[in-house]
């Protein structure tokens, strides 16, 4: 997924009215035999015959354009890119026996039919055909890019961050301009939406207690590690220690 456009060297978007896809095809192979080459993964013989390939091996589609304002539509097509290997809702288990799985038509030729039957796999068999497709420890699936990388997004907000501290009519620079920032209207529901994207991943609310299920509410932010481990070993020393019980009868002084 890329943008329809570029920053220039002053940090100038520039929007691109027209993208032709078989360029953009062809340039983009060209520019991924030329980088395996520069590596020495590809010899030119190998590049040569895969250049004479009638199909590609690539595919660059730009018909469907999203609007950075449309949030909604952005999702759906981040989704559609990452989408899993298997749909929940088409397995169906009654918990022993075998797997149901409808597939998705057009895979094998036809149409299906919402009566056709599903396929039917052993539970072994299903979470081996699934695991299969899981990446390993630490394997990037999402890699970003040019003006997507962290380096260049810093660098343009750092950019963006001196130009604001610059038009600022008071002349306030530094800290002071980026503590207004972090206390504007969109700060805080960026610092609000991180608990909203825990939830929506892992289905746990974190802001509700674990020990009687009300609602938490963030007062600060600690980043200094210092203090962070102070706290750390602060509360494994409170739950180290045993509460203290009631007195014992002989403890107790006897009554006349």
């Amino acid at each position: 997924m890329v943008s329809r456009g570029g920053w220039s060297r002053d940090w100038e978007w520039i929007p691109l009215a027209y993208v032709d896809e078989s360029a953009a095809e062809l340039l983009y192979r060209h520019k991924v035999m030329r980088l395996l080459q520069d590596a020495g993964l590809l010899t030119e013989e190998r590049a040569a015959l895969l250049l004479s390939w009638r199909h590609t091996g690539f595919s660059v589609h730009n018909r469907v354009r999203v609007e950075p304002e449309d949030q909604p539509a952005v999702e759906r097509l981040a989704r559609y890119i990452m989408r899993p290997p298997i749909s929940l809702e088409r397995i169906l288990w009654s918990g022993e026996g075998e797997v149901l799985y409808r597939p998705k038509g057009g895979h094998d030729g036809r149409t299906r039919q919402p009566g056709d039957p599903a396929d039917a796999f052993d539970p072994a068999e299903f979470l081996a055909r699934v695991i299969m497709h899981i990446p390993e420890p630490r394997r990037h699936l999402v890699r970003y890019y040019r003006a997507h990388s962290n380096v260049l997004r810093g660098k343009r907000r750092r950019h963006d961050e001196a130009a604001m501290d610059a038009a600022r009519p008071d002349g306030r620079l530094g800290p002071s301009a980026s503590a207004d920032r972090d206390h504007s209207p969109d700060a805080r529901a960026l610092r609000r939406s991180w608990a909203q994207l825990i939830k929506r991943v892992y289905e746990v609310d974190p802001l509700v207690c674990p020990k009687c299920g009300g609602e938490m509410r963030i007062i600060a932010f600690i980043i200094d590690h210092d203090v962070v481990d102070a706290i750390l070993r602060h509360l494994a020393k409170a739950e180290a220690r045993s509460p203290r019980g009631p007195p014992s009868a002989a403890a107790l002084p006897a009554a006349s």
